[in-house]
């Protein structure tokens, strides 16, 4: 090549190498003020900030800057902020994960020194009135006093029944949960319309009782959890959900083992509207109650599958195990054939559970078949098992046992389809205790409290005779329990035997003199015998333990109508409509009532509004049909 051709090439690559300057400039300094505060009072701040959950506060640069190594390498690993899901094809609302370039940003902030830079471009520090990110709230629960947790204490399962002073109901549009200081690793908001919670606390001597709450309820079909990061639980505009008078707020809380002690004394803040719902969701279950993982077992695989005999929309999924989980698979199967993930958890976390609402509905028609698979792991390599060496772990509610549940939070076409699904899934929960209560029989066949468990099991799924040989069998061997008397009461009332059934409830009425539900059963089971002065006296003593008990209420007004003291009938059929004004079928009694004694319009609006309620309720239906009959409009 000659010289003139190597000048010209040379001064090309030279022209080509200044182009490229131009086109890419070397990257600007990343800086706290400009590029990390952003992120760090968008994602970090709601829990790492003065009395927030997270252990340190990161609202200032000096704060940060102090744990930037710790903020690198957990944003790198995708640990913080904490989010389980993995990338999904329906979005979820409150996603915390970082996108990769604020991950990115963040380790070059790290490792190009961690420089502050100009005051000018930091954004407004996040502020929190009160310590409320959503303002004060209109409620305010909390315990009389703390529950102590000693130092070194494995991690605690505590919950806690919290008293409303409401004088009538009240709907209820946000939930936000402050854990003062607390290293609460997850919250779930439950509602007791019974005494029963309310008799177990404090019987330890400490704020609220261990164990399952057998009598709580997820409220108006929605899921109230609680985790680090999660914020106030605001139901959607359309969806607040009712509070009744003299209902309790039940926390179920997992407190995470600590080196020291501390005092655990939550608050709940209640955010009411007057609104009331548009839309009533229904929540159920997919699960398995029979988990049995073999020590040393990695791939224990639980299935469950639900195919849907109505069309719904799907709002919400929540998933739950234990510690054992490892892997989490949510799908629907449509009719055609194709498939809808719904959830993948690729590395499940105890310490992180939530519920999952969907930014928008998931229509699924009817027939679609709805499938949950986990995986549990339950070997040394799980640095979460509990147990060292491995144990064999069942089914159970004790955090070292197992559970595999699926929570869909659906919304139906009517009444009649919610109905439908919650009568099904009811069915379905009660013949998965009969499994497990066969399983625990089986190992433990001189188990008193298995042998009664399997003996209310088979009664409640319809099969008497064999629950009163379980439940015999228990008696026997010592069980002078209230429930395993109430639930042969219930099977002799079943086989037709009230008058056997009679003496039960009243021996379990007797162990249980706080308990409503006892003297309602033998109230009941009275009135079938026609003794009404003595089942009038048992309702109302069900009443006197529990003044908001509704079925009391309802059954006590139904047996004085039949009497012909519909006066004295009316206010229990009003206080049963205030205790669940939800109901048709409460709404269509009462207007039954004001009818037969002539107050017709009074009886024609509940009417009306009971098939507001339900367009379908046959009672309310008849009802209209015989005062419009009558000329009533």
């Amino acid at each position: 090549m000659s010289s003139s051709c190597t000048a010209l090439a040379v001064a090309a690559l030279a022209a080509l190498a200044g182009a490229c300057s131009k086109a890419t400039p070397a990257p600007q300094a990343v800086t706290f003020n400009k590029d990390i505060a952003p992120i760090v009072f968008a994602s970090c701040a709601s829990c790492h900030r003065p009395g927030g959950v997270a252990p340190f506060s990161l609202l200032t640069y000096a704060e940060v800057v102090e744990h930037a190594d710790v903020i690198a390498s957990v944003t790198r690993a995708g640990q913080m902020p904490p989010w389980l899901p993995a990338p999904g094809q329906y979005p979820i609302v409150g996603d915390r994960r970082l996108r990769a370039d604020q991950v990115d940003a963040i380790q070059r902030w790290v490792q190009g020194g961690s420089h502050e830079g100009n005051a000018t471009e930091r954004p407004a520090t996040p502020s929190f009135p009160d310590g409320w990110e959503l303002g004060t709230p209109d409620v305010i629960l909390t315990t009389e006093r703390p529950y102590n947790i000693r130092a070194g204490a494995d991690d605690v399962y505590r919950n806690l029944v919290f008293r409303t002073p409401l004088t009538e109901g009240a709907f209820v549009r946000a939930v936000e949960f402050k854990t003062n200081g607390a290293p609460v690793h997850h919250a779930v908001i439950r509602v007791d319309r019974t005494s029963a919670s309310r008799r177990r606390d404090g019987a330890d001597g400490q704020p609220g009782f261990d164990g399952m709450a057998l009598s709580v309820l997820d409220p108006d079909g929605q899921f109230i959890g609680w985790a680090p990061g999660r914020g106030p639980i605001v139901s959607p505009a359309t969806m607040p959900w009712r509070l009744e008078r003299g209902a309790d707020i039940i926390v179920e809380l997992h407190v995470i083992k600590s080196d020291k002690g501390s005092s655990l004394q939550p608050t709940v803040g209640l955010f009411l509207t007057r609104t009331p719902p548009v839309q009533r969701p229904v929540t159920v279950r997919l699960g398995s109650k029979s988990i049995d993982i073999p020590a040393g077992q990695n791939d224990y695989l639980v299935t469950d599958t639900y195919e849907l005999p109505v069309a719904v929309d799907l709002l919400s999924v929540y998933p739950h195990a234990h510690f054992l989980g490892r892997q989490m698979r949510a799908f629907a199967t449509l009719p055609d054939g194709s498939v809808k993930s719904l959830l993948h958890i690729e590395h499940w976390d105890f310490h992180w559970q939530q519920d999952y609402r969907f930014v928008s509905p998931i229509s699924l028609p009817r027939g679609t078949k709805v499938t949950m698979r986990y995986t549990f792991d339950n070997s040394n390599a799980n640095r979460h098992n509990p147990n060292t060496p491995p144990r064999r772990v069942q089914a159970g509610p004790k955090a070292t046992d197992e559970m595999a549940e699926l929570g869909l939070q659906l919304l139906t076409q009517s009444s009649a389809d919610a109905l439908r699904l919650v009568q099904e899934f009811d069915r379905r929960d009660k013949l998965a205790n009969v499994a497990l209560g066969e399983i625990r029989v089986r190992d433990e066949p001189a188990n008193v409290e298995y042998l009664g468990f399997l003996g209310g099991a088979y009664v409640e799924v319809g099969r008497p005779a064999e629950g009163v040989a379980r439940l015999e069998a228990a008696i026997r061997l010592g069980d002078r329990t209230a429930g395993t008397r109430n639930y042969l009461g219930a099977a002799m009332m079943a086989q037709g035997q009230p008058a056997a059934a009679v003496e039960h409830f009243r021996r379990a009425a007797a162990r249980a003199p706080g308990d409503e539900v006892m003297f309602f059963n033998l109230g009941t089971a009275l009135s079938q015998l026609d003794r009404s002065v003595e089942a009038e006296a048992a309702f109302k003593r069900s009443i006197a333990v529990n003044p908001d008990y509704g079925d009391a209420h309802v059954n006590l007004a139904a047996m004085l109508l039949a009497k012909g003291r519909t006066k004295e009938a009316i206010p229990h059929f009003e206080r049963a409509v205030a205790l669940n004004p939800g109901s048709a079928g409460m709404h269509s009694n009462l207007g039954g009532a004001l009818a037969s004694i002539g107050r017709y319009p009074e009886a024609m609006a509940q009417i009306r509004h009971a098939l507001e309620l339900d367009p379908n309720h046959g009672p309310a239906l008849d009802n209209l049909r015989r005062l419009q009959r009558m000329g009533v409009r």
